[in-house]
């Protein structure tokens, strides 16, 4: 596992990085990945359906020659302020300070912020001087969707943080309620479904108002949905940041660090090797006893890791002390977990290159993203089954929030599909 670009540059490569590379968090980097890739597929679709005529352009006014107002040089000194603060105190400091702990702390370079607030500030203002006019004037530009991408991008990114920080805490509301301010601003803890639902809601509310045909702008979207949770599920796998499955007892870690059979090795050894790892698992789960594993032997066919990982070198640096490791970054899970991150990349990468291959030959519009609403759905409905999640007690039921709205995204996907065809054939 790398947990930020130091490792990974350091194991791939054998060299020592300089140390700013350890600022750059691996999940967080995949995640912009993430959505540059899926900003390229949405444009790309977007663009195909404005040149067959589905999708047209809307006409804007705005006011050109002003100078630069005292709201814009403000806003780009106090940016500008921000990112030489964070960004140069990088460079500066002591490369052995938790990122984490340095991206939410007060630390940083004064000189940088200072310096990259004056730059930003008069650019900004010989850009508009540059482009001012002695007496200003409305002109009108028509717009196209897929140049509003860029506007999409930003607000899905910004919803999307906020929604799958707010979900998170609410599914693990006793964590919250024991330290609410460290948890609203810890990097990690991060639920998927919560940053979809309400960057989707910012979305289509934006699109109204742009007036993007709605059903339209989905079916562009579906396609880049499951190649970004596929990117981003990447990130969480290489950065080892805890959405793994339960244990599989098949299977144990030896004193190597690798995974093994668990022929001679008990899980229940193994769980209390390392007393530190001993009472998270008590604290998480109450007792020793009741800490979710099944047993399961994998075909030999594939490496064991996929059937059973470790998680080495973990973001969140859960798990046993490895051996032969010093410093940050030292454990790993043992015995060994269902690598789910693993199984749902494959899966999404799979349903991606479904959807894509077959977007074209629908022609009702709503149809494409009903399909991707049942196959997301499905997947993730799926792979919950052996993943760690709390659970809610409904007329006796047990599901996770995850099943719940993964039920609720397979109800809708087929309502959507019943719906767009029933209306389109009244329509014909």
């Amino acid at each position: 596992m790398y947990p930020n670009l130091y490792f990974f540059l350091k194991d791939v490569f054998g060299i020592e990085p300089f140390g700013f590379t350890r600022y750059i968090n691996s999940f967080g980097l995949m995640v912009a990945i993430a959505f540059i890739i899926a900003a390229l597929f949405l444009s790309s679709e977007l663009k195909r359906k404005e040149t067959e005529g589905l999708l047209s352009a809307t006409e804007e006014k705005e006011i050109v020659g002003n100078p630069a107002s005292i709201s814009e040089l403000l806003f780009h000194f106090i940016f500008g302020f921000f990112v030489g603060y964070k960004i140069i105190g990088v460079f500066l400091n002591d490369a052995h300070v938790n990122p984490q702990d340095y991206i939410f702390s007060s630390q940083g370079s004064w000189l940088g912020g200072i310096g990259l607030a004056l730059l930003f500030t008069f650019t900004k203002y010989q850009e508009k001087k540059k482009q001012q006019l002695e007496k200003p004037t409305e002109k009108t530009f028509k717009i196209w969707p897929h140049e509003r991408v860029g506007d999409i991008t930003v607000m899905a990114a910004i919803a999307g943080f906020l929604g799958a920080k707010v979900f998170d805490n609410l599914e693990n509301w006793d964590r919250f309620i024991q330290d609410p301010i460290g948890n609203l601003l810890a990097p990690s803890g991060l639920t998927w479904y919560g940053g979809l639902i309400l960057a989707a809601i910012t979305i289509l509310i934006f699109a109204r108002r742009k007036k993007i045909g709605l059903l339209h702008l989905v079916d562009s979207a579906a396609p880049a949905l499951l190649i970004a949770y596929a990117i981003g599920r990447m990130g969480c796998h290489i950065a080892g940041d805890g959405d793994w499955g339960i244990f599989n007892d098949a299977y144990a870690v030896n004193d190597q660090n690798k995974v093994i059979l668990a022929d001679s090795i008990s899980f229940k050894d193994q769980l209390t090797k390392d007393p530190q790892f001993t009472n998270y698992l008590v604290r998480e789960y109450g007792n020793i006893d009741k800490v979710p594993h099944t047993t399961f032997k994998g075909s030999e066919i594939l490496p064991n890791w996929f059937w059973a990982y470790n998680y080495p070198h973990n973001v969140n640096e859960v798990g046993s002390v490895m051996n032969n490791c010093k410093g940050p970054y030292c454990n790993q899970l043992t015995p060994p977990v269902f690598p789910t991150t693993l199984y749902e990349i494959i899966a999404c990468l799979l349903l991606f290159l479904i959807l894509w291959s077959v977007r074209k030959k629908f022609k009702i519009p709503g149809q494409v993203f009903g399909i991707y609403l049942i196959m997301n759905g499905a997947e993730r409905f799926l792979v919950e089954k052996i993943r760690v999640n709390s659970t809610y007690s409904i007329f006796g039921f047990h599901p996770t929030q995850a099943e719940i709205i993964s039920t609720l995204l397979i109800i809708g996907g087929i309502f959507l599909l019943f719906k767009v065809k029933k209306t389109n054939s009244s329509l014909t």
